[in-house]
């Protein structure tokens, strides 16, 4: 069994893929955060099609940005939703589909629209006691914003990762 060590490249990428999604929540603060969100940086959860580092780098990031700027259920829900939606799409990273990684886009809307969604918010963030319609629509609307995020956005970032190839040298070690 071939080892992978751990480079100084692999660890920069890491540190720089959590700065900028971290950066991007903050900047972009109020479609970042809330019941209602586009969070721009989820884009990045599609990165693990090209490697497994990047899962670290996109959950340092999502922790990052929820301790700067949520609350400390969202650094616990949400974090834990990232990793997760980070995980499964490393896995889904050699489907495409119409030869964009759109299968990829998907864990990151069902892991954010569950967990953060009719989870965290509707628990958490309530005034009322939570119903499965709360939950419901709680779920649609983040799952919407991951929408725009990871299948638009996201999926848009690896095609042109894929499709230029000093970004190819840059992120998927070619």
């Amino acid at each position: 069994m071939k080892e992978k060590k751990l480079s100084v490249r692999t660890l920069v990428r890491c540190a720089m893929i959590a700065a900028v999604y971290t950066v991007l929540c903050l900047v972009l603060q109020p479609f970042s955060y809330g019941a209602v969100q586009v969070r721009v940086a989820e884009a990045l959860c599609l990165l693990p099609v090209f490697g497994a580092e990047y899962i670290v780098g996109v959950t340092l990031g999502c922790l990052l940005a929820n301790l700067l700027g949520s609350t400390m259920v969202d650094v616990v829900f949400g974090t834990a939703a990232t990793l997760v939606a980070c995980l499964v799409t490393y896995s889904l990273r050699n489907i495409r589909w119409k030869g964009l990684a759109i299968p990829a886009s998907f864990p990151p809307v069902v892991s954010n629209a569950l967990i953060v969604g009719a989870f965290e918010i509707t628990v958490f963030f309530s005034d009322v006691a939570p119903t499965a319609t709360m939950a419901l629509f709680n779920a649609l609307t983040v799952g919407l914003g991951e929408i725009i995020s990871c299948t638009i956005l996201g999926v848009a970032l690896v095609r042109l990762i894929e499709s230029n190839e000093g970004l190819r040298k840059v992120f998927a070690d070619e």
